[in-house]
């Protein structure tokens, strides 16, 4: 199945069900405000090495957590009890994407460049990026991002700076989006670590039911 190639002056995609079994569905475009807003509200992300051309993903199986079934486990119980544990929205958007940045480059490499940053920045000051922090006994401890639109909110990255500083920003965001009526928190991805949390597959039907009654789209 072909990848389509994506012109910089049209805000398009093709239809995600054109994507790859890998999940690839488009290459190039740029990082506007609108088209990153068109590409979350169809289940589409970007995700790309430094130095490529901008990637576009659309997996037809998808990886979320329901904010009401976020898992805490034992051990976190018992941390959660031992410290006194805060969460903060956009304490500093720009920091938290970039600390994010860091702690994955010296781990195992980013796909978080210069570019995302500037183009997460301006979807931020147009209120659709959001961040999360968390702190322990006063002391930032951890922190993620991701987008917000509608109901549904779309999982970017994390970092930790104490043992459970992102566990502890995740568990916060999803207690606030079970507050606020949210439908999932998109994880993109499988990992071991978010599947502890409460993360499972839905298949690409229910997915996009879920994303067009969260966006509106």
């Amino acid at each position: 199945m072909p990848v389509y190639r994506l012109k910089k002056g049209e805000i398009s995609f093709p239809h995600p069900a054109c994507a790859r079994i890998d999940g690839l569905l488009a290459v190039g475009g740029d990082l506007c405000v609108e088209r990153l807003l068109l590409a979350y509200t169809h289940g589409i992300f970007p995700w790309y090495n430094p130095g490529e051309e901008i990637f576009w993903w659309c997996p037809r199986e998808r990886f979320v957590i329901f904010p009401k079934e976020i898992h805490i486990s034992r051990s976190m119980k018992k941390y959660r009890k031992k410290h006194e544990l805060g969460i903060m929205l956009n304490r500093d958007f720009a920091d938290t994407m970039h600390r994010c940045r860091m702690k994955r480059e010296f781990a195992e490499g980013t796909w978080i460049t210069d570019e995302m940053e500037e183009a997460y920045g301006r979807l931020h000051e147009a209120g659709y990026a959001v961040s999360v922090e968390a702190y322990e006994d006063g002391e930032l401890a951890g922190g993620l991002y991701g987008v917000s639109i509608g109901r549904c909110f779309f999982g970017e990255s994390m970092f930790s700076e104490k043992e459970n500083g992102s566990k502890t920003a995740l568990i916060g965001l999803a207690g606030l989006l079970a507050e606020r009526g949210f439908l999932f928190l998109d994880c993109q991805f499988h990992t071991e670590h978010l599947e502890r949390m409460g993360g499972r597959y839905l298949s690409w039907e229910e997915y996009d039911r879920l994303l067009r009654e969260g966006t509106g789209a």
